[in-house]
């Protein structure tokens, strides 16, 4: 069927709609483009389908600069100019506020912020990762594909940081050599780099067991000069690995990036945003938001490995930093030994259960893509805190708990702010600013 696609979603298709006015998600279109399209599923409420053949280009369709991106699962808006880009993720945000948050078109237009972003749309990640594949008896490692059960073998990822461009390559050539000679058991493969401290970390993560670690490592210093070679063992059923250990098979055995005044070690398994100059918005957004004081105590829960808990920690008396994952505490209490900082208690364990029984004047949050549990919100409402910034990677669960919040009375919203850290792709970060009612 021809269709005109109204408008990109939150996610990689555009959004059409049937002379019916039913719903379509269409796959390989962009918002403006007139589309002949091919059903690929029906649904009671909505459809899904393909772009088979561009019609009528949208006056927003770009030039990609990567030529996979139509197959590879990593840059599913390349086709979109960055301009309009921003601006569907503005608006994926105010729809989400009014649809799922019951937000008013009057408290959108106050609470919503123009979107933020680094200057790099192409070259800013500083993470990318190879998948296994077999084909023909042949081991090689690729990028996950639109399609997930294809891995899109590539020499060169334009998102990933232009000066290690070679990397990929690289890489993957040197394992799939030694692949090809013997079963390495690898799962996945992360390579990390950093322009601004030259550190270029390879990670492999593979089950725990006997591991070829001087051959390997021997190899990957040949191919792409890292500063660390680490294996991250994991174990347990393949949905839900659990990591055992990580072992360093070369140099320093962890990556190092600078962000803001920090200078911050993180092991493999633990998380830090890929896009650091985008990390750095949030940050300046967040610490906007708190106006923390030097008299003031500060919560951190979900700190990972130090994001803000450092920069908190340097403008406050004291900060109670939580966080559950295991490596990202080991990582966090090293990065504030690093800082030279004294004035900061580190609580491994969920949310929740280790609540700190300081009483916070400022807080932030930055949960998981499912938000914050019910109960955190009641507990960050018992505390005393003035002002809190909620860093969220997810506008659906972020309108659904900023309507809790507004329920429960205690704090009302200032801003959400959302800011573009991925380029190319849907995602979105927002820093919402909420102040004591």
């Amino acid at each position: 069927m021809r269709l005109t696609i109204d408008c990109m979603t939150y996610g990689p298709d555009g959004l059409a709609r049937t002379d019916e006015g039913k719903a379509v998600f269409v796959s390989g279109g962009v918002a403006g483009d007139v589309v002949e399209a091919e059903i690929v599923a029906n649904g009671a409420s909505y459809d899904r389908a393909r772009a088979v053949e561009v019609l009528e280009p949208s006056p927003s369709r770009a030039a990609s600069a990567c030529p996979f991106s139509a197959i590879c699962g990593g840059c599913p808006w390349a086709a979109l100019t960055v301009e309009a880009q921003r601006a569907a993720k503005e608006d994926n945000l105010r729809s989400t506020l009014k649809r799922i948050g019951r937000f008013s078109d009057e408290d959108i237009a106050r609470i919503v912020q123009p979107l933020r972003h680094g200057k790099d749309a192409w070259g800013y990640r500083n993470k990318v990762e190879l998948a296994p594949t077999h084909a023909n008896g042949r081991f090689a490692l690729g990028m996950h594909g639109i399609d997930p059960e294809r891995i899109v073998k590539v020499d060169a990822c334009p998102l990933f940081d232009k000066r290690h461009a070679r990397a990929v390559k690289s890489v993957a050539g040197a394992l799939s050599y030694l692949g090809n000679s013997r079963d390495l058991g690898i799962e996945r493969v992360g390579i990390r780099a950093s322009r601004r401290t030259r550190s270029l970390e390879v990670a492999l993560w593979t089950p725990t067991g006997a591991f070829p670690r001087a051959q390997v490592a021997r190899v990957l210093q040949d191919a792409v000069k890292p500063t660390s070679v680490v294996r991250v063992m994991s174990k347990g059923d393949r949905r839900a690995r659990k990591v055992a250990g990580v072992e360093a098979l070369f140099g320093e055995g962890s990556w190092t990036e600078k962000l803001g005044e920090e200078q911050m070690r993180l092991s493999a398994p633990s998380f830090f945003q890929v896009n650091t100059a985008g990390a750095e918005i949030l940050l300046d957004l967040v610490l906007d938001a708190l106006q923390p004081r030097e008299d003031e105590v500060a919560i951190d829960l979900y700190s990972g490995a130090g994001t803000f808990t450092l920069p908190l920690a340097r403008r406050s008396a004291w900060v109670a930093a939580v966080e559950a994952y295991g490596p990202a505490v080991r990582d966090l209490r090293r990065n504030v030994e690093i800082a030279g900082l004294d004035d900061v208690d580190v609580i491994g364990g969920d949310a929740v259960r280790e609540f700190p029984d300081e009483d916070a004047d400022v807080l932030v949050v930055d949960p998981p893509r499912a938000g914050l549990d019910g109960q955190a919100i009641g507990l960050i409402a018992s505390t005393g805190a003035r002002d809190v910034a909620y860093v969220s990677c997810d506008p659906a669960t972020l309108a659904r708990d900023l309507r809790r919040f507004v329920d429960e009375g205690t704090f009302s919203i200032v801003s959400a702010t959302p800011v573009d850290l991925f380029p190319q792709t849907f995602h979105c970060e927002t820093v919402a600013h909420l102040t004591r009612a």
